[in-house]
């Protein structure tokens, strides 16, 4: 399996400047791909691009190749794409359905609508609330959820629907420590069980925690693109308006300070 852009450029409607422009992306099976980069850089675009929704639902014009294990994607509908990739967002109540009354049947939703047989469905819906540890939730109004509650909910209705290929959109925006881990332990289950996965991220601790490659994005354009412990240790990284890991924050603030980072180390067991 394997989803890759070549020569991908977008422009949104009545906008002059493209958002993106000369995108080469190739994610293989069981490839986790971080991207991040500034605000405004063209994360959440590349986002929409990846996973159909642009052009086909935002509109404005596309150039380029997308192809989804092989095949062009150019005129595939909208539902055939989304029974393939599917996309999370920031913000989760954008993704919750809105007529769920429980949480179980919020993540059934999307199985549902694809006709999974429904033992399939029950299966999958306490598989994916038991991966993000929620089942304590399934009888919960979803739209009574605190805000993370809710983009957890919403992570599990995309894992109940196991897309072949999953793109995410920052997140771990609206979770704490403890909600970020989850996702990571979800993503890398994902990862293992074949999904390609693209996830856009701040937090550049997760990335380096999950991803096997991380691309930098800065207007629209590559800036940086290998494999992640090479890209997240680059000295650009600053200047491109993305934060460094904390290890790596940490040893450089302690050189400039003229502390010896082996004091950063943590103590070997008695």
């Amino acid at each position: 399996m394997s989803l890759a852009l070549r020569g991908v450029g977008y422009r949104y409607p009545g906008v002059a400047v493209p958002a993106l422009l000369d995108v080469d992306l190739h994610l293989g099976s069981g490839e986790v791909v971080g991207v991040t980069g500034a605000s405004e850089s063209g994360k959440t675009t590349l986002c929409l691009v990846v996973s159909g929704l642009a052009p086909r639902v935002v509109g404005g014009r596309i150039r380029g190749t997308i192809t989804l294990d092989g095949e062009s994607v150019d005129d595939w509908p909208m539902h055939r794409l989304a029974g393939r990739v599917g996309i999370g967002f920031q913000d989760p109540t954008s993704q919750l359905s809105q007529v769920a009354v429980t949480v179980f049947e919020e993540v059934a939703f999307g199985p549902m609508n694809l006709g999974v047989a429904r033992d399939a469905i029950v299966e999958r819906t306490w598989e994916a609330l038991g991966t993000l540890r929620i089942e304590g939730l399934a009888e919960r109004d979803p739209r009574r959820l605190s805000g993370g509650q809710q983009q957890l909910v919403a992570m599990a209705g995309l894992l109940a629907m196991r897309p072949a290929h999953l793109v995410l959109d920052e997140p771990t925006a609206q979770l704490d420590p403890a909600g970020t881990r989850l996702v990571a332990e979800a993503v890398e289950r994902l990862a293992e069980g074949g999904a390609s996965i693209l996830i856009t991220e701040q937090k550049t601790d997760l990335l380096a925690s999950v991803a096997d490659r991380v691309v930098v994005l800065r207007d629209g354009r590559f800036a940086l693109d290998g494999p992640t412990d090479e890209v997240l240790a680059d000295p650009r990284l600053i200047e491109l308006g993305v934060r460094e890991p904390a290890p790596l924050r940490l040893r450089r603030l302690a050189a400039t300070a003229g502390v010896d980072p082996a004091l950063l180390q943590p103590a070997a067991d008695a």
